[in-house]
């Protein structure tokens, strides 16, 4: 999961001997890796590219996920061009759902906000 550059010598050469036995496992690496670069530095204009190259190796799993990103094709694009995030709106909501979880349903909505606010 940590970014190849990241890797001490000894976990490189675990990473390049387990990509070595399979077959198709090093291209999915490398599909996986040009992905995130594409979320992390906001590259959407690659997209439509990714998608290509994913659908030309044989990795089933990868073209049911590229199908997935051509269904929903301008959300996606979307998400990976724009500076947009739904972030903190995200990690309301988990915690919203985390304190009603923890409180078992008992609670009603007025408890449950004043929870959340002073949370």
């Amino acid at each position: 999961m940590t970014h190849p550059d990241h890797l001490t010598s000894d976990d490189a050469a675990s990473l390049a001997t387990i990509l070595d036995r399979r077959t198709g496992l090093a291209a999915t690496a490398a599909h996986v890796r040009s992905f995130a670069t594409m979320m992390t530095e906001r590259q959407g204009h690659h997209l439509d590219q990714w998608i290509t190259d994913v659908r030309a190796d044989q990795l089933p799993a990868l073209h049911t996920f590229a199908n997935g990103l051509q269904h929903d094709h301008d959300a996606v694009l979307a998400g990976l061009t724009l500076p947009y995030s739904s972030g903190a709106v995200e990690g309301t909501v988990g915690k919203l759902k985390f304190l009603k979880r923890v409180m078992y349903g008992r609670a009603n909505f007025d408890l449950l906000r004043a929870m959340a606010l002073h949370n």
